[in-house]
């Protein structure tokens, strides 16, 4: 028997069917502070240095603030760090193709996807197109698209080893015909309500349409596409709306893009973005105030960690094994590929503790690498301490990601207290 989703996960659902691309991920971050009374402003206009609650968006990232009235100039920082873009594929220039009556389309590998996840599925093109004006325009196909897999019968040792090709066989189909008689960007123009003509640039994904699911006994599972990160973001935007006034700190949270593949863009966690923002926000304090701020500010680096997994628990740590359900990961790694440190430890135990959430500890087997976030590039552009953490998942980098029901509410209290003033 399975049970419906609690009000924290359905919403959490909501937030990543909204979702599909970074874009619509800024813009749904956008939609629901603004719901909360949070005001947005242009990077391009002048900032009050009045108190408030505010957000500005830069293509997909996007960073909310609290200041409250009375808020000194050395004031330290708590940002909560997370990225809104997603491993998967990006449409290519002259996208539409066609090989032997099937209409295809052109895209290219972004991030490190399990492509074989991705095989099968009704995948649709969600993103932005921007016209000669320089207008941007969000647009999503629905179901539309698909990568189909070659059958058994025609390859008899697929089972023994499956091998894709990301040029030759990642092709997906969405129609039949020859390409001469379709035009993949037109038909993007027309769901955007403008004309093909008007397209001078396009920044579009290809996204799972499967509606997230809770399964399993007793409801014990959530799945759905996305998850890296939009689990993060969902809680970082839920702490962000939460944080109170005279918390005596500046809370912040940062939605960058471009993680998954390296985060060095204006929007992502090795750009100005964060440090600009920052500056401005302070723009009253001298520099010795500024940085006496920074000395004492705080980030929770917040992205999806490793559960570990059933069937290749030899890839895990051997004392180490943290396990979906038991709530959210303090992430470690000796090389810094993590930013975790003990001072860092501390302060997650008690945010954890504050909020009373129980938490484990993630670090990688030897012989297993771990990847990095955006913990260290913060920490690296700011100086400030920084503190990995996440929900540990299964399938990490699939079409469609798992987690147990608890743990994203769990990691949102965590970082609820962490905004909070301590008790």
């Amino acid at each position: 028997m399975t049970t419906a989703p609690g009000p924290y996960l359905a919403d959490l659902a909501s937030f990543i069917t909204a979702s599909p691309s970074s874009f619509h991920a800024a813009r749904e971050a956008a939609a629901r502070l603004i719901a909360a009374g949070f005001t947005e402003l242009s990077e391009s206009a002048e900032w009050s240095q009045d108190a408030g609650r505010f957000f500005v968006v830069r293509d997909g990232a996007i960073i909310a603030w609290v200041r409250a009235h009375g808020t000194p100039p050395a004031a330290p920082f708590r940002i909560i760090g997370a990225h809104t873009d997603s491993p998967g594929f990006k449409l290519k220039p002259k996208p539409t193709t066609s090989a032997h009556g099937w209409l295809q389309a052109g895209v290219e590998v972004y991030g490190g996807p399990l492509l074989n996840s991705w095989l099968d599925r009704e995948l649709e093109f969600a993103g932005r197109l921007v016209t000669r004006d320089g207008e941007q325009h969000l647009v999503r196909t629905g179901p539309f698209l698909r990568f189909p897999q070659l059958a058994v019968h025609l390859d008899r040792g697929v089972n023994d080893g499956l091998r894709l090709d990301p040029q030759s066989h990642m092709n997906p189909v969405f129609g039949l015909g020859d390409a001469s008689s379709a035009d993949l960007v037109g038909h993007l123009a027309s769901l955007a309500g403008i004309e093909a003509a008007d397209v001078a640039g396009y920044d579009i994904s290809v996204a799972d349409t499967a509606a997230p699911a809770v399964f399993g006994l007793d409801g014990a599972f959530f799945a759905a596409g996305r998850m890296d990160n939009l689990v993060s973001v969902h809680a970082g935007l839920a702490a962000i709306v939460a944080a109170p006034d005279g918390a005596g700190h500046v809370s912040v949270f940062a939605a960058f893009d471009h993680e998954e593949v390296g985060s060095s863009t204006r929007s992502g966690a090795g750009g100005p973005f964060l440090a600009d923002v920052l500056t401005r926000i302070a723009a009253d304090a001298t520099e010795s105030e500024r940085l006496r701020g920074l000395a004492d500010s705080w980030c929770f680096s917040s992205d999806a960690g490793h559960s570990v997994h059933p069937n290749y628990a030899e890839r895990h740590d051997p004392a180490n094994r943290p396990v979906m359900g038991r709530g959210p990961l303090l992430k470690i790694n000796a090389n810094q590929r993590y930013a975790t440190d003990a001072m860092g430890a501390a302060e997650w135990a008690r945010a954890c503790r504050q909020a009373g959430v129980a938490y484990q500890e993630f670090v990688s087997n030897n012989t297993v690498p771990c990847g990095s976030t955006i913990g260290p590039i913060t920490a690296t552009r700011l100086g400030i301490r920084t503190v990995d953490i996440g929900v540990p998942l299964l399938s990490m980098h699939s079409a469609r990601e798992l987690c147990a029901v608890g743990d994203p509410a769990a990691l949102a209290g965590a970082l609820t207290a962490f905004l909070s003033p301590r008790p």
